[in-house]
């Protein structure tokens, strides 16, 4: 039988670790991407890589690329705060242009090298921030993309993007991973945290984590300044 492979994109947040403990639970090898893209809270490369880790991904990259160039939001831009305090309507300052639309194009040229044919990305469309590239028709419209714009998917060896806490609340997404060992410890979901990884607890990433462990009776084990 031969090797299930998949690229698991990998933020070092409590979503993505849980989507590629799905992939290790379906008998999946998998092969970590994580992005260093400019954003303010880096420390969540150092959570990538322990969540890799201790996921036994077969292989873990950082891919570099500066989205500081454009700017455009808050997690790339200097210039523009962190909101805090309870969500605003619309889409926030936090999404940052097309992100999911670049980081899935990576994973697809990564997988196809791989010869890898399941993408997992841990967007979800319940508990989020109002960000378009988190939709299911925003996965949908990519696989089709994806099928149509690579040699694998016109010669019949195609794609899926898998999103598998698309549907799930912040609750039901701590018990899966619960469920499947990951340790939330070593994630971290805060838009600005300091130097040493310590959570703000106060922006909308932060209230949104801090509510799905106290909804599902899970202990939060997020360090808080």
């Amino acid at each position: 039988m031969s090797e299930k492979k998949a690229v698991v994109l990998i933020s070092g947040g409590l979503d993505s670790a849980t989507a590629a403990a799905v992939a290790r639970a379906e008998g999946y090898t998998g092969y970590a991407l994580s992005f260093d893209y400019g954003q303010r809270h880096r420390v969540e490369l150092e959570a990538a890589a322990a969540v890799a880790q201790s996921l036994d991904v077969r292989e873990h990259r950082v891919f570099r690329l500066d989205l500081r160039q454009f700017g455009g939001s808050a997690l790339t831009d200097a210039n523009i705060a962190v909101p805090e305090g309870a969500p605003g309507t619309g889409i926030p300052v936090t999404y940052v242009p097309a992100r999911n639309t670049v980081f899935l194009s990576l994973a697809l040229a990564w997988a196809e090298v791989l010869d890898a044919h399941d993408i997992f990305v841990g967007v979800n469309a319940v508990d989020y921030s109002g960000y378009p590239d988190c939709r299911p028709e925003f996965v949908q419209a990519f696989e089709t993309m994806a099928n149509l714009a690579t040699k694998a998917g016109v010669e019949g060896r195609g794609f899926r993007i898998r999103a598998p806490l698309i549907d799930l609340s912040k609750a039901d997404i701590i018990r899966t991973g619960t469920q499947l060992g990951v340790d939330y410890a070593l994630t971290i979901s805060c838009y600005d945290p300091d130097a040493a990884g310590r959570a703000c607890g106060r922006c909308d990433s932060c209230r949104l984590r801090a509510e799905g462990f106290r909804t599902a009776g899970v202990p939060d084990p997020t360090r808080y300044r």
